[in-house]
C-alpha cells in the first residue's frame, strides 16, 4: 500500500459516508454545510461538504473492506496490510510534521503532535452540488464619470417634462380665441339690421335691439370660463413630474450610499449578534 492508493478509498468512501476510520491515526469527517451569505450579504455561496480529520477512531471496517475487495485478499490479511501501513504513516507525520494525500490535502502535526488536515481548495465531495456556483448581488460598479452622466440625462429628462404642459396649454387658448370671431359678427349683424328699420314702423326698436347685446356677452363669457380645465390639468402634470423626480433621486441616493458605505444598509437591516456573523462567514 502507499500514499496515493490510502487518499483515493478514502476519497471514493468519502463520498457516500461521512466519516472515514483510519485505525490507530484518525478518522476523516465530512459535514455538510448550508448555503449562507458572504462578502457582507452581497454573494450567496452554494451548499458544500467539507473535510475534517479528527484524531479520535471507532469501530469501523469500511477502508479494510474495501481495500480487500479491491486487491482480492481477505478482510484480516488486509486489516493488518492497513494497520502497518497507518503506523509507518503517523511516525513519519510527527517527524516531517505534514504528509500529502493526492487530491484530498495535507494532513499536518503541531510542535505538540495534535493533527489536523487542510482540504485543496479545489475539493469536491459533494456529488449533488454539481454545478452549482455562488451567486453575486453586486451590480455594476460605476465610476465617477458614469454617475455625472446619468445625472445630467436626469436633469435633461426633468426639463423636458416640464417644459411639456407649456405647448399643450397654448392649444385651449387658440380655441377660445377662435370662437370670439364666430359670435361677434352675428351681433353687428343683428345690430346693423335693426339701424336700417324706421322708427315709426316698429315703436319697440330699442327693446329688440337689447336682445343681440345680451347674446354677445354670454358668448364672450364661454371663453372666460375654459381656462380652469388646463390650469387643472397643468398642475397634476407638475405634480406628476415631481413624484417622478423625487423617486428617482432616491433611487441614486440609495445606489450611491450602497456604493460609498456597503455595510450602512447591513447595520439598519441586521442587529449586532446578525452582523458578527455575517463577517464570520464571509472569512
Amino acid at each position: 500500500m502507499d500514499i496515493d492508493l490510502l487518499s483515493k478509498m478514502v476519497k471514493e468512501l468519502i463520498l457516500d459516508n461521512d466519516k472515514v476510520v483510519l485505525p490507530g491515526l484518525g478518522t476523516f469527517v465530512a459535514e455538510f454545510v448550508p448555503a449562507a451569505f458572504s462578502d457582507r450579504g452581497f454573494t450567496i455561496n452554494p451548499p458544500y461538504r467539507k473535510l475534517y480529520f479528527r484524531t479520535w477512531t471507532g469501530q469501523d471496517r469500511a477502508l479494510a473492506e474495501l481495500y480487500s475487495r479491491s486487491n482480492g485478499i481477505s478482510p484480516d490479511v488486509a486489516e493488518r496490510v492497513l494497520a502497518d501501513f497507518l503506523s509507518e504513516l503517523k511516525t513519519v507525520l510527527k517527524e516531517k510534521k505534514t504528509v500529502v494525500f493526492p487530491g484530498l490535502g495535507r494532513l499536518r502535526a503541531t510542535k505538540e503532535n495534535n493533527f489536523f488536515f487542510v482540504p485543496e481548495e479545489d475539493l469536491d465531495i459533494y456529488p449533488e452540488g454539481v454545478g452549482l456556483a455562488p451567486i453575486s448581488l453586486k451590480s455594476h460598479q460605476e465610476t465617477r464619470e458614469e454617475v455625472a452622466a446619468a445625472m445630467g440625462e436626469l436633469k435633461t429628462l426633468i426639463v423636458h417634462k416640464d417644459e411639456g404642459p407649456v405647448e399643450t396649454d397654448e392649444i385651449p387658448a387658440e380655441t377660445g380665441q377662435k370662437q370670439e370671431p364666430e359670435e361677434c359678427p352675428a351681433a353687428e349683424t343683428d345690430i346693423a339690421e335693426d339701424a336700417d328699420i324706421p322708427e315709426d314702423a316698429v315703436p319697440e326698436a330699442p327693446a329688440a335691439s337689447e336682445e343681440p347685446t345680451v347674446t354677445v356677452d354670454t358668448a364672450a363669457s364661454v371663453p372666460a370660463d375654459t381656462p380652469a380645465a388646463p390650469v387643472r390639468s397643468r398642475r397634476l402634470v407638475y405634480v406628476t413630474v415631481a413624484v417622478i423626480a423625487v423617486a428617482v433621486l432616491a433611487v441614486v441616493l440609495f445606489v450611491l450610499l450602497s456604493r460609498l458605505n456597503p455595510g450602512l444598509f447591513d447595520q439598519m437591516l441586521y442587529n449586532e449578534d446578525q452582523l458578527r456573523v455575517l463577517d464570520y462567514l464571509s472569512e
